[in-house]
């Protein structure tokens, strides 16, 4: 089935299902991989050292002349890299990117919601399509302010990360491929800009600490930095807008949010929304030595491919899985990867869900979808194109 297939768009679970019968280790035709798609084998590749994102140099794609400004920046992004290079900037960045920062951001991401909402709350008929009303401007508007880039250039940063990811997409046509090298090359500009002004006049953000953070006598330099924000701009905003949109659109189908979303309930109810239904369903990695895992025999070179959202409804791993369960123990699941490249967006991702979901069902608990939400064709990523909802 392609990734691409309307039905699995809609609904890939059933296909995963039987990926899941074929075997511990299967030949996804359509992709062109061997893929996983049980918990135990998806868990493990994640964390094996056989196995990473960057390419083996002789097997190195050949980028395209086109398409080199959209790939400057993937070439110093961590989560692109591996080995000595991938430790020092993920060093780094964790020495900027602190828990402290992550929690100092509780008040603003409350104010965010509350603008956002207030501004719902005054909409004719009170029906709207969530996605754009919230969604979509909730964690632009942190990441933002997180960096520390003003204001004005908000709505400038969605369009550009819009614009980017959809390149991720298997078979991007050139019209989406001139759009995210447009997008790379204006982002990277004012970045560029912008960081000389942060290295000028120093300021309590994120931009900030990261051109201060030094392990070892080694810093950030301007281009791993730039590469840097553009990845906690894309993956964290674009994450984000999926997991909140399909926790809204899970908890009103399974009418338990007001119980669920109970400061003692909440932390479970989280886990189980990134478990049942997570924004990001697949992550390839490159093979670095001939080897055999899953009694599968692999070489150097090949690629295999990680089914994220497999893993999180296999029931060798979970009971009753295809079942959304807010009570269900708090275990592990793979919407964040694992390993040397888990999520460095995480604990801002489960802040952000945290504080946003109880405030909407707070403000709005009588709230529910008024259309069949529909969800989008943008493999890897998972997530709705609409979701209209009365307040």
């Amino acid at each position: 089935m392609s990734p691409k297939d309307p039905d699995f768009v809609q609904n890939p679970y059933p296909f995963y299902d039987r990926l899941r019968e074929g075997g511990r280790m299967v030949f996804w035709e359509e992709l062109g991989l061997p893929v996983i798609a049980g918990y135990d084998g998806v868990s493990m590749a994640l964390r094996d050292s056989r196995f990473g994102r960057q390419p083996p140099a002789e097997f190195a794609p050949v980028i395209p002349a086109h398409l080199r400004p959209f790939y400057d920046l993937e070439d110093h992004s961590m989560l692109q890299l591996e080995g000595d290079t991938h430790r020092r900037l993920r060093g780094l960045v964790l020495r900027a990117f602190t828990s402290r920062r992550i929690k100092s951001l509780m008040p603003a991401i409350e104010v965010v919601c509350d603008d956002l909402l207030d501004a719902m709350d005054g909409v004719e008929n009170s029906e709207v399509d969530f996605l754009d009303a919230f969604c979509r401007p909730l964690p632009v508007r942190i990441i933002a302010q997180l960096l520390g880039v003003p204001e004005e250039i908000w709505p400038d940063l969605l369009a550009w990360s819009n614009d980017m990811v959809a390149l991720y997409q298997p078979r991007a046509t050139p019209a989406v491929e001139a759009k995210a090298v447009a997008a790379a090359t204006a982002i990277s500009d004012y970045l560029r800009a912008y960081v000389d002004s942060r290295r000028a006049a120093p300021a309590d953000d994120l931009i900030t600490e990261l051109i201060a953070a030094e392990a070892e006598g080694e810093k950030l330099t301007t281009d791993e930095l730039i590469s840097t924000c553009v990845l906690l701009l894309n993956a964290g905003h674009e994450a984000t807008v999926h997991t909140v949109g399909i926790g809204v659109k899970t908890l009103c189908e399974h009418g338990s949010a007001q119980e669920a979303l109970g400061e003692d309930a909440i932390d479970q109810t989280i886990e189980e929304v990134l478990r049942y239904d997570p924004p990001l369903h697949f992550f390839d990695r490159w093979v670095y030595e001939d080897t055999v895992f899953l009694g599968e025999t692999l070489k150097r070179g090949d690629r295999i491919g990680l089914l994220l959202g497999a893993a999180n409804r296999d029931p060798d791993a979970w009971d009753d899985p295809d079942h959304f369960d807010p009570t269900r123990k708090i275990k592990q699941n793979t919407a964040f990867g694992a390993g040397v490249h888990f999520c460095v967006g995480a604990p801002l991702a489960r802040l952000e869900l945290r504080v946003a979901l109880p405030r909407l069902f707070d403000r709005f608990p009588d709230l529910t979808v008024t259309a069949p939400p529909r969800y989008a064709d943008i493999w890897h990523f998972h997530g709705l194109e609409d979701l209209r909802v009365r307040l």
